[in-house]
């Protein structure tokens, strides 16, 4: 299914961000992301600011790795939002709904710890999938060490 509505968004982290979990149990973390751009006259800045929404395993991941500050790479769709208040006003917003977000490394290095797939389609099994895996040495490769391996 491809959606005319993606967007990829390089900035930092305007907040920590919040995990919550809905009655079901399916985690969802909310933070904000500022995306700055030096003006024409090259001393105001132009700041933009998103609304983002991660949901089940990207939403625990992200809520264990990442805080107010770190500069993301977010990738995902443009969704808007209505309600109404308590004073019968009309609002709405337009948020990014991630189906990934990654630390940039373009100023900063990263140390990444694999969890463990447990299946369960895409919220993951019972425990989210969130099971770290030992970082083991992999065994010795299956091929003679004199011919490429691919």
């Amino acid at each position: 299914m491809a959606f005319d509505n993606t967007i990829t968004v390089v900035g930092n982290i305007t907040r920590d961000p919040e995990l919550r979990f809905t009655p079901s149990g399916a985690a969802v973390a909310n933070f904000g992301v500022a995306w700055n751009k030096k003006g024409q006259d090259g001393k105001e800045d132009e700041v933009s600011f998103f609304d983002v929404t991660c949901w089940r395993n990207l939403a625990e991941n992200v809520s264990e790795s990442l805080t107010k500050g770190s500069r993301v790479v977010v990738y995902g769709r443009l969704e808007q939002r209505s309600w109404q208040t308590n004073d019968g006003d009309k609002r709405s917003k337009v948020e990014i709904i991630a189906d990934d977000v990654a630390p940039s490394l373009k100023w900063a290095s990263a140390q990444i710890t694999r969890n463990e797939y447990s299946g369960g389609g895409p919220g993951g099994g019972q425990d989210g999938g969130n099971r770290p895996v030992a970082n083991t040495p992999s065994a010795a490769p299956a091929y003679d060490t004199d011919e490429e391996p691919f």
